[in-house]
């Protein structure tokens, strides 16, 4: 009767492994199968940062290849920016592609008092200092937090030094929250999203476009604008900066 008893329960503990093997293997069917889904839903979108690695990523004027430069590191599945960079030096950019008319999203949070930024159509050449000589910035900026009194054109979801953004401070996350930014972009219209809001609008190298260019920032900058594809980067500006699911598709 022992041993019969004995048997059961080793019958019993083969198949609850058996069902518990099973069970792992539906799940990891179901978990491969949501990747998929969300790969379909996802579309056209392709990947520059994918919370793992840093492939692409290197210092802006550097060389292919070398990854990325002492003022970043990969941390908890984000890229961060370790506050080491300043008006010249400690910017990045995804070397692997140029982009023209795209659509680009990302999410970051920045540390108190922070400063940093988005830059698109960037140009690397011996001849300029920083990817602003040439290349348009979303401002990321801790707007209600920063030490110094900002202009509007510094302002938060703003493309720096050209066209102010339209925001609602009560809608702005707290420092050290996740925010979600967007750029769209194409020959005719460019708009700027912060948490799903628009915050601005512009058509590129229109004559006010042009006006603006002349008379403000970017007047002593003649090759600030003018390419029509480049790199994308991100800025460090001498603070705490996350950055994570950093996506883009061709338009």
């Amino acid at each position: 009767m022992k041993k019969i008893i004995l048997s059961v329960f080793a019958v019993s503990a083969m198949m609850a492994c058996k069902n518990s093997s099973e069970n792992s293997e539906n799940k990891s069917e179901v978990k491969t199968e949501e990747k998929n889904e969300q790969a379909s839903q996802d579309g056209d979108w392709q990947y520059l940062f994918d919370g793992q690695d840093a492939d692409g990523w290197r210092a802006y004027n550097g060389e292919d290849g070398e990854g990325l430069p002492e003022g970043w590191i990969i941390e908890d599945g984000t890229l961060k920016s370790l506050g080491k960079g300043g008006d010249i030096g400690g910017d990045i950019v995804y070397e692997e592609e140029e982009f023209g008319e795209f659509e680009l999203y990302l999410e970051w949070k920045i540390s108190p008092e922070g400063n940093s930024g988005v830059f698109y159509h960037v140009i690397e050449d011996e001849k300029y200092d920083a990817p602003y000589f040439t290349a348009p910035e979303y401002q990321i900026i801790d707007q209600l937090g920063f030490p110094q009194e900002l202009e509007s054109w510094q302002s938060i979801g703003g493309d720096y030094g050209m066209y102010d953004p339209e925001y609602n401070e009560d809608d702005l996350k707290e420092i050290g929250e996740w925010n979600s930014s967007r750029i769209r972009f194409t020959n005719e219209k460019v708009t700027y999203w912060l948490n799903g809001e628009k915050t601005l609008e512009f058509e590129p190298w229109s004559e006010d476009w042009q006006k603006r260019k002349e008379e403000g920032k970017w007047k002593d900058f003649p090759d600030y604008g003018k390419a029509k594809s480049g790199l994308i980067g991100l800025q460090d500006h001498g603070s705490f900066t996350w950055f994570r699911n950093i996506k883009i598709k061709e338009l």
